[in-house]
């Protein structure tokens, strides 16, 4: 048995929310946000009652312990006149990394967005992240080099 038939992926419900936000407070952390894992509970469980993000989670069978999530937002795009899914967050525990997570993680999300009827799926990531970059790559993800991305802060 490979690691990768270990894992389990399941869409996630309002009662997986407490474990899965210990998962989404590490996430956080990886970049470099203060730890708050009480707000992380809350967002999360805000996105889900609001029907405004669906979540992905993926655990080691025979253990309810979630290692992994990927969160995706709904959106839309003007110019295509077609909706679309934003791949906001993927993150696995370092432990379990290599064992195919972030690639099933990935490839539910890509049914999903199938099964949806959408145009597809975007995402960003850090420019130094180049494992997340490898893995985007090798699933049929294509950088982007018409556009540049621009934020506007307005708070903190």
């Amino acid at each position: 048995m490979t690691n990768k038939d270990k894992l389990t992926i399941k869409r996630a419900e309002k009662k997986d929310i407490p474990a899965l936000a210990i998962l989404f407070d590490e996430y956080r952390v990886f970049y470099e946000q203060p730890s708050d894992p009480k707000h992380a509970e809350a967002f999360l469980m805000e996105r889900m009652e609001k029907e405004q993000s669906v979540i992905y989670y993926a655990e080691i069978k025979g253990t309810d312990e979630p290692v992994g999530f990927v969160q995706l937002y709904p959106s839309f795009s003007s110019v295509s006149l077609q909706s679309q899914w934003i791949l906001n967050d993927l993150y696995v525990r370092k432990e379990v990394r290599r064992w195919g997570a972030g690639r099933a993680l990935l490839q539910e999300a890509e049914h999903m967005a199938r099964l949806t009827g959408t145009k597809g799926l975007a995402l960003s990531t850090s420019v130094h992240n180049s494992a997340a970059q490898k893995l985007y790559e090798s699933e049929g993800y294509i950088r982007d080099n018409k556009f540049y991305h621009y934020y506007l802060l307005t708070r903190s």
